[in-house]
């Protein structure tokens, strides 16, 4: 059995998928599966994951519904119920794991809680040129490298840190609060199934934090990984969020808050 099942959201982008792909082929630790949670995309990525899998030794599972409009939430809790592993880790379609990306998460894990992680924005121009041998090499995750091909010198170069001493000190000093980023956390299986997945009635626009504040609810306590957990985010555009589809998810997000809910009626089970 698998120690921890990835779960990877895409959507009709099968070329930044492939590079995502690359960057679990040569994770430090191999004892996952790879679920690939797809929200209706075309012939062009099936065909695509096809051949990715017949030449990969990654254990690769796709979860496919079809397409009618943005149903994230859906077809992650397909992936989930797919799931054959205890732990669960969530990431996306655009974020390219560093090479410890799931020991790190394996290793952080804990009893009663669940990791939040962060990622490093690429800008378009670099999220293309990405080839395999900047992934395998490990060379894009370094800021010099970066620099080198145009990206500005940042405080968020931080998040590329290299020293598991320095990313503890950094995720106890960091501000940010950790919440569930549905790029990057993960949690035990059975409390996504406590929780009964995701709220479905949910699309774009705060679906992530929603979950994870029924996680809050039900007292897991969450825990900052965003310095130790990196993955690098390719650029792309969004022309599937509408305000309308965020100001319904805020609606959602905030009676969860106010009611103190841990588990939503309209997830994996439907009730």
């Amino acid at each position: 059995m698998p120690q921890a099942s990835v779960i990877v959201s895409t959507y009709n982008s099968p070329a930044w998928l492939e590079k995502v792909l690359w960057g679990f082929e040569v994770q430090t630790r191999t004892d996952f599966e790879l679920i690939i949670a797809d929200d209706g995309s075309g012939s062009e990525t099936r065909q695509f994951i096809e051949r990715y899998r017949k030449s990969s030794a990654l254990d690769i599972q796709w979860v496919w519904h079809e397409d009618a409009g943005f149903r994230k939430t859906e077809i992650l809790n397909k992936a989930i119920a797919a799931a054959r592993a205890d732990y669960l880790v969530f990431t996306d379609g655009d974020c390219i794991p560093r090479q410890d990306f799931v020991a790190t998460h394996l290793r952080l894990r804990r009893p009663n809680s669940f990791l939040s992680g962060g990622y490093y924005k690429l800008p378009r121009s670099l999220s293309e040129q990405l080839t395999q041998a900047d992934v395998a090499s490990q060379r894009c995750f370094t800021a010099g490298w970066l620099r080198r091909r145009g990206k500005p010198t940042s405080i968020k170069d931080l998040k590329l840190i290299q020293s598991p001493r320095a990313a503890r000190l950094l995720n106890r000093l960091t501000p940010t609060r950790p919440s569930w980023n549905g790029h990057n956390a993960s949690t035990w299986t059975r409390h996504v199934l406590d929780a009964n997945g995701f709220d479905t009635r949910m699309k774009y626009g705060g679906e992530d934090r929603e979950f994870g504040d029924r996680l809050l609810n039900a007292g897991l306590h969450p825990v900052q990984i965003r310095y130790a957990a990196v993955c690098l985010h390719l650029d792309h555009d969004r022309g599937y969020v509408t305000p309308g589809m965020v100001a319904a998810n805020r609606l959602i997000w905030d009676e969860t808050r106010r009611s103190g809910s841990t588990r939503t009626p309209f997830g994996l089970v439907q009730t």
